[in-house]
């Protein structure tokens, strides 16, 4: 699977960004370039354009039926999905869903819960969710993006930032390098991103991120990957949200 998202949508985290002279020359230029180069390589394979904030595309062939690659769409909510959740029947019941609900669905429910107001943090959602998986999510009416990685790293999964600041993320590596150059990194373990708060951890929700500088097998640095900060902590206290407030803005 293959999102690409525009700075306003999902500010990629300055870390991300090699520092290496020419660190994000690559062999695909611009969104257009790169969805192309995905329906060459791909094999009947699905491009989702989204104005200018977000492109999705996927092909469910040659993925391991242990680990399906899902894809749904509700009330103008986009979401792919890689892997399995092993608690399925627990979550169809506690997100009220038909039994023939599957990990896409709950995903964009357990979003909407949240986003209306649900009685959890973003951080208790995903930590429920037990299995393997890289999901991405994405609003197209509040133009906001969810996106996870179970605590294992289940499905390898990648991220990177583009000539043009966009972040990309797939499971495939070779198309991250392809357009971000070395301004990639593996998504973090046991994190999720969202356009408000930008990268956390799920696992540990009261510490910061720090970045962790990477090379190659050239020695030269490549995008960090981030790890969390065991002697940081977050200010404490949560800020109180008006009811008329969307929770994607506040997450």
């Amino acid at each position: 699977m293959l999102a690409l998202f525009e700075k306003s949508v999902a500010q990629s985290p300055e870390g991300l960004r090699s520092p290496a002279v020419g660190g994000q020359e690559n062999d695909v230029h611009g969104v257009v370039a790169l969805l192309q180069h995905f329906s060459e390589v791909k094999e009947r394979s699905v491009t989702i354009s989204l104005g200018s904030a977000c492109a999705l595309a996927y092909s469910s062939v040659k993925y391991s039926p242990l680990l399906p690659l899902l894809f749904a769409v509700v009330d103008d909510i986009f979401c792919l999905f890689e892997g399995h959740i092993e608690n399925l029947p627990h979550l169809k019941q506690q997100y009220g869903l038909t039994k023939t609900a599957n990990e896409a669905i709950i995903v964009i429910e357990a979003y909407r819960t949240l986003r209306d107001r649900g009685p959890y943090p973003a951080d208790q959602v995903v930590r429920d969710i037990h299995g393997k998986f890289a999901f991405v999510l994405f609003d197209n009416t509040s133009k906001s993006t969810f996106i996870a990685v179970d605590a294992d790293c289940g499905v390898p999964f990648f991220w990177g930032a583009d000539s043009e600041d966009h972040l990309i993320l797939s499971d495939d590596v070779d198309l991250v390098k392809k357009a971000c150059g070395k301004s990639f990194a593996p998504f973090p373990k046991g994190c999720f991103f969202t356009t408000s708060k930008g990268l956390q951890s799920f696992e540990h929700p009261l510490n910061e991120l720090k970045p962790v500088p990477r090379v190659d097998s050239r020695g030269e640095v490549c995008g960090a990957t981030y790890k969390v900060d065991s002697e940081t902590k977050k200010p404490s206290g949560m800020p109180r949200v008006g009811s008329a407030a969307n929770w994607s803005n506040n997450y």
